[in-house]
């Protein structure tokens, strides 16, 4: 995204291209420690399925008792505890479906318990297809690779939106944070019902896969992405100066200096937006005719002397220019500069070699 919003700065190499090495980074981020599809589709749910469970693993140690009637008894146990465990999660997400989790307790307040419930209905959807997948697939499970990697997209955005829940909470709930919460909120919401939707389309026994829609989804898939409306509001907040956008960046590395170029941008940022109406005034004035200079810098001088903008005015619209000329501009060298470049590095292979 960063590489489409900067366009060629982002493509060319050199010290005014800030983006490039990341992007040529990014695949040691991917594969590193194990590659990102690998992640997806067999560790985060199929490794952490049995360990993470409330009692697989017990009826497993049960299983493995050496003695038959303490093995028998700890089994059955915990068997009925895992029956009973599944029907709540059936009754659950049947009721929250029903009302689109519209019903039931939740913590929050009067703005956010309508995102808890939700993240209730989806966890108890979660629940309810893992429980069956487990039951039904058994070992098969893991050899279903996508229906794995699904189950554990859900799981992946249930922590991500419970973060940003906390994240809400710890920072005293700011009305200001509210359409970003929305926004990345919606989103994640959307995302967990289409994996669960995928999940349930692609499961083998399809029986099994009717009734699991039925449950999860009694009325069909309601959520939706974010919509554009809230998406400008989004745009607004992180466009301008105000509370929400500092609370956002907090932690990164915004010092103005020589080689932060992005920290450079944000001071600029305050006179990029003073700036916006003296540039209407003075583009409205050369498209009326008033100002008939051949280039932007006689305009500047014929707006000062006409009176159209005020001294301080022009200084403010010549040093966002130049600012903004700065940050759109891509590296240029000369032949001498590449073909000197070369010239040490042969130097340099020649003597590693000797």
């Amino acid at each position: 995204d960063a590489m489409d919003v900067h366009g060629g700065k982002g493509v060319i190499l050199g010290p005014g291209n800030y983006l490039g090495r990341s992007w040529q980074g990014v695949p040691i981020m991917i594969t590193v420690e194990g590659a990102n599809i690998m992640t997806r589709s067999l560790m985060i749910f199929g490794q952490g399925a049995i360990r993470c469970h409330p009692y697989v693993l017990e009826e497993m140690q049960a299983a493995a008792l050496p003695d038959y009637g303490d093995r028998l008894r700890r089994f059955d146990d915990v068997l009925f505890k895992h029956i009973g465990f599944g029907f709540s999660n059936g009754v659950r997400s049947f009721v929250l479906g029903l009302s689109h989790a519209k019903i039931g307790s939740a913590p929050g307040d009067a703005y956010t318990r309508r995102y808890y419930r939700k993240l209730n209905r989806y966890s108890a959807a979660l629940a309810l297809v893992a429980d069956t997948s487990m039951l039904v697939l058994g070992g098969k499970l893991k050899f279903k690779e996508k229906i794995s990697a699904r189950l554990g997209d859900v799981l992946s955005y249930l922590y991500i939106a419970s973060s940003m829940l906390k994240r809400y909470e710890d920072e005293g709930r700011p009305a200001g944070d509210q359409p970003l919460l929305a926004w990345a909120f919606h989103e994640c919401v959307w995302r967990m019902q289409m994996a669960l939707d995928g999940v349930i389309r692609n499961f083998p026994v399809r029986p099994v896969a009717w009734l699991l829609r039925a449950l999860v989804f009694p009325f069909g898939r309601r959520e939706v992405p974010p919509s554009d409306r809230l998406g400008r509001r989004v745009a607004a907040i992180l466009t301008a100066p105000n509370e929400a956008r500092t609370r956002l960046m907090s932690g990164a590395y915004l010092t103005p200096s020589a080689n932060n170029p992005v920290g450079r941008m944000n001071a600029l940022l305050p006179d990029v937006i003073a700036a916006e109406p003296v540039e209407r005034k003075f583009l409205k004035a050369v498209k009326s005719g008033e100002l008939d200079g051949l280039d932007y810098d006689a305009q500047m001088a014929q707006a000062e002397q006409k009176g159209i903008l005020s001294p301080a005015e022009r200084r403010l619209l010549a040093r966002v220019r130049t600012a903004s000329f700065e940050f759109i501009s891509v590296d240029d060298f000369a032949p001498e500069e590449m073909r000197a470049a070369v010239t040490k590095k042969s130097q340099a292979a020649l003597r590693s070699v000797a």
